[in-house]
């Protein structure tokens, strides 16, 4: 017989309420609360907590408050940059790649639910990929399953249901793929104002 962790691993259906599972959220919110008390003077308490809880990287910058299930599900890449209020529902796997940028309010969620109201009270989890410098604009929620390939912009308020290929600037909801990225990218930013070496 399966366990729930072997359950939630093969994207079968699973409750969360048994085997440990409610135990492991209880401890990950109790260091969620101490991640999200750390103000700007106790840093090193930060960075500590970041490691102990997101598996032993500390070259990531998180402005509280940052909510999550387990914490230990996710596995964040160097150099990245995680902005306030971002939700990361990991009953699931989460991979964050390197120098992957978040704005605001961004929800990644691995779980969803059976639509057959039978067996609604279940949950299925799919894994979430977000490759190497991706940024992911404020407000835009990340489905399970999806994988976001590397340097793509993922447009503020975005709902992100498919995978979105690499070098690709996606918006909308549902998103979808607006252009790929290209020279022009390299040599303007913004409205068409030119990138100089004396910025």
């Amino acid at each position: 017989m399966t366990t729930m962790r072997e359950r939630i691993n093969s994207g079968k259906l699973f409750s969360d309420n048994c085997e440990g599972l409610p135990e492991d959220r209880e401890n990950a919110k109790r260091k969620m609360i101490a991640l999200n008390a750390t103000g700007p003077n106790d840093l090193e308490t930060r960075f500590r907590l970041i490691k102990e809880i997101f598996g032993g990287k500390a070259d990531v910058w998180i402005e509280p408050p940052i909510y999550f299930c387990y914490g230990k599900n996710i596995e964040i890449g160097e150099g990245c940059y995680i902005n306030f209020n971002c939700n990361f529902v990991d009953d699931g796997k989460i991979t964050i790649g390197n120098h992957v940028m978040f704005g605001p309010a961004v929800i990644v969620a691995t779980v969803s639910h059976p639509i057959n109201p039978n067996y609604r009270e279940y949950m299925y989890a799919d894994p979430v990929t977000i490759e190497d410098n991706c940024w992911i604009g404020a407000g835009t929620i990340i489905c399970p399953g999806v994988t976001i390939g590397e340097n793509s912009v993922i447009g503020a308020g975005s709902v992100v249901i498919k995978d979105i290929p690499s070098n690709s600037v996606a918006v909308g909801n549902p998103c979808k793929v607006l252009r790929t990225i290209d020279e022009n990218d390299m040599k303007y930013y913004g409205k068409g104002r030119e990138i100089s070496m004396d910025d």
